[in-house]
């Protein structure tokens, strides 16, 4: 059977963008990352270290958010291949990177990019 794992609305601070003071004051953004995996033999033994551990799956995308890219469809895809590398019982995963407030001149609440691979 496939699982679905989702994380929601993680918030780290990250210094994206293709304008220099991005990149130097940097800007709040939010992941989100779905996966769907095959767990059967994790949910039958009741054993974490079979499963997807969402601690690691944090600490997979903090560390990709700490790496500048100019694009957010870098970013995206810098995470959805750490999650794949590290954990082969996924199928899917879609990711979603959303810059808070972004610098476009008018009121935006966030600006976002998706990969499902």
């Amino acid at each position: 059977m496939i699982y679905n794992i989702t994380l929601e609305d993680m918030e780290f601070k990250a210094y994206h963008g293709c304008y220099d003071l991005e990149k130097m004051v940097g800007n709040r953004y939010q992941v989100s990352v779905s996966m769907d995996a095959e767990l059967d033999e994790a949910a039958q033994a009741d054993d974490v270290a079979k499963t997807i551990n969402y601690l690691k799956v944090y600490d997979i995308i903090e560390g990709c958010m700490k790496q500048k890219s100019d694009i957010l469809e870098n970013v995206v895809l810098r995470i959805t291949d750490a999650m794949y590398a590290e954990f082969k019982q996924l199928k899917r995963v879609s990711v979603t990177v959303s810059k808070l407030a972004p610098p476009l001149g008018g009121k935006v609440r966030k600006a976002s990019v998706t990969l499902c691979r």
